[in-house]
């Protein structure tokens, strides 16, 4: 979206200098601002380090995940051996094999029992006459012995149920659970973990995240400051080469109306042909003089364009191109040293590195203390064994714990790493102090600059009007013939001079009071 603006609002300036190709020293800035690819990296950093104080703040919240795994087996898995499977698959039949022994035997032993039984009743009646007269005769009696001595006790063994079958289908059911479908295993699982405390370690981090997003804002500044200062260093050169190449050509029309005037004079017998040589020689060198000023405005215009991200063979005419005066740059109250340390971008950086390395230290310290983590988890599988082994989804298990981590001992490595980061911050601190003293050193030698280049503008002004007057009056002593022409040509030399001089003092003053503006810390970027 940002770069959309941009880019938007470059086609828009594009479109407004196909009508008027005037810029003044504030649409450069902005444009340049707009093309520059470093502010266009720093501006990724900045949108970087938005992105990290994010991923910071995310270990504040819980952590979600969901896994899910297939696997085949080519083998399957017994819970018991094969010959323990065979006694189960055949324990009916092993059952029953018992049961008719024992039913057999139990027959054999009652019939021998009933036969030595009916024995003794039957001698115990034969031998007793009241019995014998009153039973041996009785036909119900005879019926009932005769049933007694007929009956076969093997045929009891028919009692005994065949529980074969059953026990064997049991038995294949309880082989077949101990034999459970491995082949195809399907798991899935969902994990919720919530940090309770990890000594710091993520308040540190956090910290650490919006430490270093303001650091890239301050390094976003130093480009910032970088670009306006190359701006206005091109645009005040381009406006000094075009206001040279108009002193040269003023200069060149007044040797060409004097080289006129030699040959009128030399047709009158008041000048010689030496006067006219003269004069040639200095048109020559003025006509040289303009067309270097010339392609010199035509480079310092391509670069400008450059700087802006025009193409280079824009034309573009500066607001400040044609003035007869070069401005004086606005007076700006002096900051103190508090507030230029708190503006500078370098310093802030250095600041902002330092406390980035403190929360570093404390993120070290954080790991050599326990962390402590709610644990939560959801697990589903095929087969599962929650209520026997199965092969079906059915249903799943919650799980919620605490888990607690102790760091012991792991050759001090934890406590090596604290130190270093002990030992940067304090570096970045003695790296703060020296920009400090440097900023103290450049600041106050800009600001003698920034008097000097005043100064010397004045006295430029003051050189330049005597200059003037002096070429005024060799002008008109040459035209009543009391001047000869060299005196003429050498008041044009020096007025030549102390105009260029002129301009170059008030071009200084422009390069000195943009230097003491970036010193300042007041190219600041407002617009974060």
């Amino acid at each position: 979206m940002k770069k959309t603006l941009i880019w938007a609002a470059l086609l828009l300036t594009t479109v407004q200098l196909n009508a008027q190709t005037t810029l003044t020293l504030e649409d450069c800035r902005d444009m340049a601002v707009q093309n520059s690819k470093e502010l266009d990296q720093a501006r990724i950093d900045r949108e970087m380090a938005g992105y990290d104080k994010k991923i910071a703040l995310a270990n504040y919240f819980p952590n979600i995940s969901a896994t899910g795994a297939y696997m085949y087996n080519n083998r399957d898995i017994a819970l018991i051996s094969d010959s323990q499977s065979q006694l189960l698959r055949n324990a009916g039949t092993l059952v029953q094999g018992q049961l008719d022994a024992a039913a057999g035997n139990a027959v054999t032993q009652l019939g021998t029992a009933m036969n030595q039984k009916m024995t003794q009743l039957m001698t115990a009646i034969q031998t007793n006459p009241a019995l014998a007269a009153e039973y041996m005769g009785s036909p119900m009696w005879q019926t009932v012995l005769q049933m007694l001595q007929g009956m076969d006790p093997s045929s009891l063994a028919g009692l005994v149920p065949n529980i074969a079958d059953p026990i064997n289908a049991i038995g294949a059911d309880i082989d077949k659970t101990l034999h459970p479908d491995l082949h195809n295993v399907w798991v899935g699982a969902i994990t919720v973990e919530q940090p309770l405390f990890a000594g710091g370690k993520i308040v540190y981090s956090n910290q650490m995240a919006s430490l270093a997003e303001n650091l890239a804002d301050a390094k976003y500044d130093m480009k910032y400051a970088d670009v306006l200062l190359d701006v206005d260093q091109a645009y005040w050169q381009i406006v000094s080469i075009a206001a040279k190449k108009k002193l040269a050509q003023s200069y060149s029309e007044l040797l060409h109306q004097m080289q006129a005037d030699v040959q009128h004079a030399i047709q009158a017998g008041v000048a010689t042909e030496s006067d006219a040589l003269q004069v040639q020689v200095k048109a020559n060198e003025a006509d040289m003089l303009y067309t270097k000023s010339s392609n010199g405005l035509e480079l310092a215009k391509m670069l400008l364009c450059k700087r802006i991200g025009l193409p280079l063979d824009t034309e573009i005419v500066l607001a400040d191109e044609d003035l007869d005066v070069i401005p004086i740059p606005a007076r700006t109250e002096e900051k103190s040293l508090e507030d230029i340390y708190a503006s500078r971008p370098e310093t802030r950086s250095l600041s902002l590195a330092k406390e980035i390395y403190d929360r570093k230290a404390k993120v070290v310290r954080a790991d050599m203390l326990p962390t402590v983590a709610l644990v939560g988890n959801y697990l589903i599988s095929n087969p599962n064994a929650y209520n026997g082994i199965q092969n079906t989804w059915q249903g799943g298990m919650f799980s919620v714990g605490v888990m607690v981590r102790v760091p012991i001992c792991h050759g001090g490595e934890n406590m090596y790493k604290y130190r270093k980061a002990k030992a940067e911050a304090r570096q970045y601190t003695d790296q703060y102090d020296d920009a400090t003293g440097l900023i103290d050193l450049q600041v106050a030698q800009q600001r003698k600059l920034c008097g000097e280049a005043l100064e010397k503008l004045t006295m430029a002004e003051n050189n330049l009007a005597s200059a003037e007057e002096n070429l005024r009056k060799a002008s008109v002593g040459y035209e009543a013939g009391v001047i000869e022409t060299n005196t003429v040509l050498g008041a044009q030399t020096a007025w030549l001079s102390a105009h260029s001089e002129y301009i170059d003092a008030g071009i200084e003053l422009q390069m000195a009071a943009a230097s003491l503006q970036k010193a300042e810390g007041n190219y600041n970027a407002e617009i974060k």
